[in-house]
């Protein structure tokens, strides 16, 4: 498979709002054309919703995305709007007590880091069978569901910097840089995600894929922002970016091999070997300087840090229980058009 160089044009930097998927994205979308100042309460009874379902899942993701970028007609003022955030803290209600029921990490932050330094000599998920049988389309469809994430690659742990001090605020912030592309805009790794979407003949402009993705790929960002946007989760969003940081050299890696395999564009390899190469020197730096000194300064945060890793992973095993499903039977792991 080949594919001849492109040449990266503007792409969009925000989108229109998605179609709704059940009744919890309904309300809230019809709610947001009109103006945030003649808002009314958004009403609809979570308790019977899956808490991890497409429904429920995009609702959250379109509250959280008014902190980030917005939507084209939306009114900026609903981020803040005390109608938006009431409706949204049920829909976080039903998802984080779903989470608290099922993550029951055991043990300190110490034995929650080290586990995840350890690598199985072979495997089951996504990566492991991209490496060795994927084909293109399946690639096609894992850069998909990762776009959701990776083009606003670094934002959701960015909202932990104001709420941390010393040390760890300065390592934490140079991990960071480096997620930015250390000054130079072409290196962001937002931008780089970007780059091989177009490379990949897919939708480089933000979110284009936000209607196509299930609940499992959404609440993985979803998680993110949760913990990001609320001081009291400040651990758990360290936790969580420890647990990306070292977890993804090793199953970036596996995702260069299988591109190289597959003789796939340039820009779709570089993506990957940069993280293999980038965060694997972030992982000293995030287990001593930024771990090390959080939980010196407030030991009385470490459940909540090891929280943070134990949901990652949780995340991480749904989203790759739903890939390899559908593609050991033959079916695309996306949400069609006529949902």
């Amino acid at each position: 498979m080949t594919s001849a160089s492109k040449v990266s044009t503007a792409r969009s930097t925000t989108r229109a709002l998605p179609r709704p998927c059940g009744p919890l994205s309904s309300a809230l979308i019809a709610a947001l054309p009109a103006p945030a100042s003649s808002s009314s309460p958004i009403s609809v009874d979570t308790v019977d919703c899956d808490p991890y379902g497409v429904d429920l899942q995009l609702a959250l993701y379109i509250c959280y995305e008014l902190h980030y970028r917005g939507f084209t007609g939306v009114d900026d003022d609903w981020e803040w709007n005390p109608d938006l955030l009431r409706f949204r803290a049920e829909l976080e209600h039903r998802f984080s007590t779903a989470l608290n029921a099922e993550v029951n990490p055991a043990g300190g932050a110490t034995e929650a880091i080290n586990a995840l330094l350890t690598e199985p000599a072979h495997g089951s998920g996504p990566s492991w069978f991209l490496k060795d049988t994927g084909t293109w389309d399946q690639m096609r469809e894992y850069f998909i569901h990762r776009s959701i994430y990776h083009l606003k690659e670094a934002d959701p742990h960015a909202f932990a910097i104001p709420r941390l001090t010393g040390q760890a605020k300065a390592s934490f912030v140079a991990i960071e840089f480096d997620e930015y592309g250390g000054g130079h805009g072409e290196h962001v790794h937002q931008k780089l995600f970007g780059d091989l979407l177009e490379a990949a003949d897919l939708d480089a402009d933000y979110l284009a894929y936000l209607e196509q993705v299930p609940g499992e790929s959404l609440a993985l960002v979803n998680l993110m922002s949760m913990f990001g946007l609320h001081r009291s989760r400040r651990a758990a969003t360290i936790g969580h970016f420890a647990a990306t940081e070292i977890t993804s050299p090793p199953g970036s890696a596996r995702l260069v091999q299988a591109l190289e395999r597959l003789e796939a564009p340039d820009p779709c390899v570089h993506f990957y070997r940069e993280h293999v190469e980038a965060d694997a020197m972030h992982e000293q730096v995030v287990r001593h300087d930024v771990i090390g000194d959080l939980l010196d300064r407030e030991p009385e945060l470490e459940a909540d840090l090891v929280f943070g890793v134990a949901a990652f992973l949780y995340l991480e095993d749904k989203f790759a229980d739903h890939l390899m499903s559908c593609w050991t039977e033959g079916r695309t792991s996306l949400i069609t058009p006529e949902r």
